[in-house]
């Protein structure tokens, strides 16, 4: 198991990765809805989400916790070993991997790696030098073609332009140029 320690108060996002018994899958998949019911309703949960995998027997689960205390609670649970106890001929938990996220380190992530995310000042200052540019063109392109708009359209549109470019275009690249400065070798 690979751990990075959270520190306190800060959101922690857990993935257990399961194998499963070969013609097993339907009973698998029902259990995963019934345990996320449960985990739903534990304090500090903030999501499941079940990975479902192409060959049909590796799952992951992605969880996401408010705390690591919640999420060790969560994992020492009696509710949460009751669900294990009911899959113990069906599918086996072979791993799990835990780390403090702040929300902005899939636009900070180097695929392939588990290189831990960079410094939050270094996150927010790249995120500034993708997203100011952003900004301005929004403003100067959409902006003064939805000035009759209601205030609510008009402020949807904002996010709706913007997010998807930084995602998927400005903060990839922009990760990608900057990455010996975001992901020192020595630490710093």
């Amino acid at each position: 198991m690979s751990t990075t320690t959270a520190r306190r108060g800060e959101p922690v996002t857990t993935v257990l990765t399961w194998q499963v018994r070969p013609g097993r899958e339907q009973r698998f998949e029902e259990w995963t809805h019934g345990i996320t019911r449960c985990a739903r309703q534990f304090p500090g949960n903030e999501g499941v989400s079940w990975l479902t995998p192409e060959d049909g027997h590796r799952y992951h689960a992605v969880l996401r916790w408010s705390d690591q205390h919640r999420l060790a609670a969560w994992l020492e649970s009696e509710e949460r070993a009751h669900w294990h106890r009911r899959i113990e001929d069906i599918a086996t938990e072979v791993s799990s991997e835990r780390q403090s996220t702040t929300g902005m380190e899939t636009w900070f992530s180097l695929p392939g790696t588990t290189v831990q995310a960079p410094p939050r000042w270094k996150m927010v200052l790249t995120t500034f030098l993708g997203a100011y540019p952003c900004t301005l063109l929004v403003q100067w392109l959409v902006t003064p073609h939805t000035t009759g708009w209601p205030l609510a359209l008009r402020a949807a549109v904002f996010p709706l332009v913007l997010l998807p470019v930084l995602t998927y275009l400005v903060m990839p690249r922009l990760s990608r140029l900057l990455r010996l400065w975001l992901y020192p070798r020595d630490g710093r």
